[in-house]
C-alpha cells in the first residue's frame, strides 16, 4: 500500500510543482520512479514530461525538458530494461517502439540543444545510441526495421522527428489500452492540420510523407484512398496529388 500511495504522491509532484521546487525535488523522484518502471503503468513518466512540456498543438518545450533530462534518462533506461520478447503482442510492440522512438528523438533534440534542426546534428537516424535489452539501435532501425514491419502505417503519423512538417509529438504517452484511439486520432489531425495538409475535392497537396511512405499507405488501394479515410472533405480519386516541401525546422515552443 504504501509503494503506491507514494508511487502516485510523486508524480503528482512532477506535475504540481512550479519549475524551482520542482529542481529542488527531481533528484529524489528520479530512483523512486525509476525503480517502478518494470510495472503496470511503465509509461506514466514519459505521459507527464510530456504533459508538462509539449503543447495541445505539438509545440515542445525543449528549454524545460532540459531541466528535467535526468527523469527522462530513468524512463529510457527503464525502457531498455524491460524491452517486449518475442512473444509480446504487436499492440504491445507498437506502444512500446512508438514511445520510444519519440523519447529518444527528445534526448537526441537535449543532448545537442540549442539546434535549429534535427539535421544540424550529424546522422540523427543512422548513429547507433538506443539500447533495446542488450542490443544497440538506431532510430532509423526502429521506423524501418521494426514499426513499419508491423503491418500499421499510422505508425508514420505517430512518431515524430522533433520538425514542424511532422506529425506532432502527442501529449501523451501511447498506452496498450488505448492504442486504436490514439493512432486513429493522431491520424485524423494530421491529415487534416492545414499546416501540413491542404486538401479539397479537387486537390492534394499534401505532406512528403505520403511520398517517402508511399507503399505503407497503398497496401489496399490508392493513395488518395487512404487519405479519404481520415480526411474531413472526399477527395476526388481522379485529382492530381503535389507534394509540400518539408519544414525541418525544430518542433520548439515559442
Amino acid at each position: 500500500m504504501w509503494m503506491t500511495f507514494s508511487y502516485y504522491l510523486a508524480l503528482a509532484v512532477l506535475v504540481l510543482l512550479p519549475p524551482v521546487a520542482y529542481e529542488q525535488h527531481s533528484s529524489g523522484l528520479i530512483g523512486h520512479i525509476g525503480s517502478l518502471q518494470d510495472k503496470p503503468g511503465q509509461h506514466d513518466q514519459w505521459d507527464l514530461l510530456l504533459r508538462k512540456h509539449v503543447t495541445a498543438s505539438g509545440d515542445v518545450n525543449y528549454s524545460g525538458l532540459k531541466q528535467d533530462i535526468e527523469l527522462l534518462e530513468e524512463y529510457l533506461s527503464a525502457l531498455s530494461a524491460n524491452a517486449p520478447d518475442e512473444n509480446a503482442s504487436r499492440e504491445e510492440k507498437l506502444v512500446y517502439y512508438i514511445n520510444l522512438y519519440n523519447a529518444t528523438t527528445v534526448k537526441l533534440i537535449l543532448d545537442h540543444y540549442p539546434v535549429k534542426s534535427i539535421k544540424d546534428i550529424k546522422n540523427p537516424w543512422d548513429k547507433k545510441s538506443i539500447k533495446v535489452g542488450a542490443k544497440l539501435i538506431s532510430l532509423g532501425a526502429i521506423e524501418h526495421k521494426i514499426l513499419r514491419k508491423l503491418d500499421e502505417p499510422r505508425i508514420h503519423f505517430a512518431i515524430n522527428c522533433a520538425s514542424y512538417s511532422c506529425p506532432k509529438l502527442q501529449n501523451r504517452a501511447y498506452t496498450l489500452d488505448k492504442l486504436e484511439a490514439q493512432l486513429e486520432e493522431a491520424s485524423i489531425a494530421f491529415v487534416n492540420d492545414p499546416g501540413k495538409n491542404r486538401i479539397s475535392a479537387s486537390g492534394a497537396e499534401i505532406s512528403k510523407i505520403f511520398k517517402w511512405y508511399k507503399s505503407d499507405f497503398t497496401e489496399k488501394g490508392s493513395l488518395v484512398d487512404f487519405i479519404n479515410i481520415y480526411s474531413n472533405v472526399s477527395v476526388n480519386s481522379e485529382v492530381n496529388v503535389r507534394y509540400i516541401n518539408y519544414d525541418w525546422s525544430l518542433n520548439e515552443a515559442k
